[in-house]
């Protein structure tokens, strides 16, 4: 995919992103005009067109930042100052209750470990005491399911993030993607 196909595409819906989060809307122009700018200097270091959008609507974030540090005095604005980053939480709500099918797709071993470690809140050193594992066996595995978790969401939705690696909002890829 090259930078002009992408600009065409997703230009309307960086500019709707903008203009609902930024003050002052005849700044968002010049917002929108950068974050151009670094998707075109930069397309060629994404590694997948599936995270085009997710990588460009972080772009569009970083920009606003950047655009408020400039303008500010001081220069110590930070995200938590910001109210645009603020999650979207029907959409978030939506998207947690999809963990639970998403951990039943995943193979038994990795789901019930996910489940324990992150939705019971079973530490992971109490849990390899009861597998009777090591410790640093069950922090790989937790990893290696927690991936094939992301790997299961990155398959049917688009997700964007927060600094705190918190969920802002996503959207399903297709409308087949029926999980949850």
């Amino acid at each position: 995919m090259n930078a002009e196909t992408v600009i065409a595409e997703y230009q309307s819906s960086l500019r709707a992103f903008l203009l609902s989060r930024m003050r002052n809307p005849s700044e968002v122009d010049d917002v929108l005009q950068d974050v151009l700018i670094k998707t075109f200097q930069n397309l060629h270091s994404l590694k997948s067109e599936d995270k085009i959008k997710p990588w460009l609507f972080q772009i569009a974030r970083n920009a606003m930042m950047d655009h408020y540090r400039s303008k500010s005095r001081d220069a110590s604005v930070s995200q938590d100052d910001l109210w645009y980053d603020e999650p979207n939480d029907a959409a978030v709500h939506a998207f947690e209750g999809c963990v639970e099918a998403f951990l039943f797709a995943l193979p038994s071993e990795a789901g019930d470990l996910l489940r324990e470690v992150d939705l019971h809140g079973v530490s992971q050193k109490e849990y390899a005491e009861r597998l009777g594992i090591s410790y640093s066996t069950l922090k790989s595995r937790v990893q290696a399911s927690r991936k094939q978790l992301r790997q299961l969401f990155d398959q049917c939705c688009d997700i964007a993030f927060a600094a705190d690696g918190s969920v802002l909002d996503y959207t399903r890829n297709s409308p087949g993607c029926d999980r949850c």
